[in-house]
């Protein structure tokens, strides 16, 4: 069993609400032509990187769980892309974005192995119904 009361006991969750707040901060110095591109699309795979740990969480069911924890997976990889080309364009300001890559980063090396724990039943999830 997850040594887990809550969503919000999990590391990598609370990982996720501090990258969000980084990315809300960095994006804040990105050009403002940028609020309907980079800046939109980076909020929001933040944010979808804990709201899917815990959507997955909250169903109860370990294979539920595992298919949320990789659509975070998947969107951590595309923050970091985003994080990228903001690098490469040079826009943002570069005193507040490797705060981002930094927890993101983190997020990317925690997800596999917390998957991995799931799948090999090293961890399991009883279902809260």
């Amino acid at each position: 069993m997850l040594p887990t009361k809550s969503y919000k006991d999990l590391i990598v969750w609370q990982k996720g609400i501090e990258l969000v707040l980084a990315v809300y901060r960095y994006t804040e110095t990105l050009p403002r032509e940028e609020i309907y591109g980079l800046t939109s699309q980076m909020r929001r795979d933040s944010v979808s990187i804990p709201s899917n740990i815990a959507e997955g969480y909250a169903r109860g069911h370990q294979k539920e769980f595992i298919q949320f924890l990789l659509i975070s997976q998947a969107s951590a990889a595309e923050l970091d892309t985003q994080l990228i080309i903001c690098e490469r364009l040079r826009i943002g300001n570069n005193i507040l974005r490797p705060k981002a890559e930094s927890l993101l980063n983190e997020i990317q090396r925690i997800l596999p192995a917390f998957i991995r724990g799931l799948k090999t039943r090293r961890w399991t999830l009883t279902a809260r119904r």
